[in-house]
């Protein structure tokens, strides 16, 4: 089959780089414009003639990102998505390209420069769920934390700009790529046809987060044993990850259970932290290749996001062979059997986690069961097939375009 050339634009680096750098290895001529020095990119296994940077942007918006930590400063992100959209656009016309992908946020100038073709399809992705939804539940979240404490906390939500930019760039692109079930709901509510979607699960590295088996008979003796169930938390210690229901679960669950949470943390959770710390083994961010000795010392896995698209830290620990409890408003549904692999839960109800958890501690041997069910049943996913998904989509729209321009001029 004849290998596409492919464009991928990312300010930053999200899961473009494990995309690129499977694609390569898949023969595709990719192209990875992105605000990343040549150097960092390579160390994802990507080779620097592949990579066109932006290096102004990335220090500016790394500026940017720490003044705005420090002290009020007005908003540049008008200025830098456009800086950065524009640029792209300039250094993709030098070339014609099968597929031009690119993030949300930075599309706009780009897709409005890059007329649709017959040989050219524009795919812009959708980390999250459609911008709209996902700020509706970030303002419910906000007003729910300030309704515990007495000074005002603030979530780092869209602004009215950003919402507009985005509402545009869904209209210019021909696929708007989601990750998950969820998020492809949301757009369909925001009135997205849905045709116009398609669903690209994203995977793990396998080869760093698939355990031996020894590591699956320790965690069952370890349940079986009686002693405390470790539960793990992997990601951003956030409101927008569900960190008002995470500390409730541990404050409340009991001494049947010790919780851990590893990542960083943002300051609209910086309240709970100071508050709750002594519930749960808070652990820094760390360097992905350290995360496989986390998950092999833990029993079960939870994840109380509030609003996500698909969660990579799911993958990782269900290739790690743990049990997932989860909420509905990520891509748990797609990856958890209830009552086999996990439970997928409502957001914000911390009283149903506590209750999955009290299961697990009253029925340990089903418990046991569960973890060599996820480890054995495992369903292999790595970035490759995500790979090799994206270009079924791509080739799909190629063809099904180019029979219907053939028929018209039939």
């Amino acid at each position: 089959m004849t290998p596409l050339k492919i464009a991928v634009i990312v300010h930053g680096r999200f899961y473009a780089f494990d995309l690129v750098r499977e694609l390569i290895k898949q023969g595709h001529d990719v192209t990875l414009f992105t605000n990343y020095p040549k150097y960092i990119v390579e160390k994802f296994g990507i080779p620097q003639s592949y990579v066109c940077s932006f290096l102004l942007h990335g220090i500016l918006s790394r500026i940017f990102h720490k003044l705005t930590q420090l002290l009020p400063s007005p908003s540049l992100e008008p200025l830098l998505s456009s800086l950065f959209s524009k640029w792209a656009a300039k250094n993709i016309s030098k070339e014609n390209y099968d597929a031009i992908h690119c993030f949300s946020g930075v599309a706009e100038e780009l897709f409005i420069s890059s007329p649709s073709t017959s040989k050219t399809v524009k795919t812009l992705v959708r980390a999250s769920s459609h911008i709209t939804v996902q700020k509706h539940l970030l303002e419910a979240e906000e007003s729910r934390a300030n309704s515990l404490v007495n000074t005002s906390i603030k979530i780092d939500q869209p602004s009215d700009w950003i919402m507009g930019r985005e509402e545009r760039e869904y209209q210019l692109a021909d696929i708007i790529i989601v990750l998950s079930s969820f998020a492809q709901t949301s757009f369909i509510q925001q009135g997205i046809e849905a045709n116009k979607l398609s669903i690209l699960p994203l995977g793990a590295q396998l080869n760093v987060f698939r355990p031996n088996s020894t590591v699956i008979e320790a965690r069952c003796q370890r349940i079986l044993s009686g002693q405390p169930l470790k539960v793990l938390m992997v990601g951003t210690f956030a409101l927008r990850k569900g960190a008002i229901d995470f500390v409730e679960i541990a404050k409340n669950a009991g001494m049947d259970f010790q919780f851990q949470f590893v990542g960083a943390r943002t300051n609209d959770a910086d309240f709970l932290y100071q508050t709750h710390y002594q519930y749960i083994d808070f652990i820094s961010r760390q360097p992905q290749a350290e995360l496989p000795q986390f998950y092999a010392q833990a029993d079960i896995f939870i994840f109380t996001t509030i609003e996500d698209g698909y969660p990579v830290v799911l993958s990782q620990a269900q290739a790690a062979g743990l049990p997932i409890i989860a909420t509905t408003n990520c891509s748990a549904p797609d990856i958890i059997v209830d009552n086999e692999t996990g439970w997928v839960l409502p957001i914000r109800s911390p009283d149903a986690f506590i209750e999955k958890l009290k299961w697990c501690n009253e029925h340990r041997p089903e418990l046991a069961q569960m973890v060599k069910r996820v480890y054995e049943d495992f369903q292999p996913r790595d970035w490759s097939d995500v790979a090799e998904d994206f270009t079924i989509i791509v080739r799909d729209y190629l063809d099904q375009r180019h029979k219907q321009l053939h028929g018209e001029s039939l």
